[in-house]
């Protein structure tokens, strides 16, 4: 499972001028789920993602988590995460899982986080999607649950 973290003032999430889902200071997570990927994944992208330092406390270091700033998470599906460029001019998509696989994931990540207290929002997987976030520092990290 993969995760790019992106560390925000604001962000939201709408499909066909549709508003699906908002917050305030905190984290947009994209995530993209491969085939292979499980529940543990799943628990270690949450579980790194809400336990990561990468708010700054009263001396501008960052040194805080998102519960200890009460920030948001915005959960976004993107199985574009998992592109193999390594041959030809169009990405291979085979190694994301398919919807049937990916979707259940995906939600338990979301429920996850929301069984922490963490105040969480998200797209509609497999929608087409606009994002629209201001992206706080910039801070963005890159998750990979095969990479521990």
């Amino acid at each position: 499972m993969r995760a790019v973290l992106q560390r925000v003032s604001r962000a939201k999430v709408t499909s066909g001028g549709r508003l699906l889902g908002e917050i305030g200071r905190g984290l947009v997570v994209l995530l993209g789920v491969g085939r292979d990927d499980t529940e543990a994944d799943a628990a270690f992208i949450c579980d790194r993602a809400l336990a990561l330092r990468i708010f700054a406390d009263a001396e501008g270091k960052m040194n805080l988590a998102l519960a200890q700033v009460e920030g948001e998470l915005l959960v976004v599906s993107q199985f574009t995460l998992h592109a193999d460029t390594s041959s030809g001019r169009r990405p291979s998509f085979l190694a994301a899982a398919p919807p049937e696989l990916a979707r259940p994931l995906y939600e338990h990540l979301v429920s996850l986080a929301r069984s922490r207290g963490v105040r969480v929002e998200s797209g509609e997987f497999g929608a087409m999607m606009d994002v629209d976030l201001v992206n706080d520092g910039p801070v963005t990290i890159i998750l990979d649950s095969r990479n521990r």
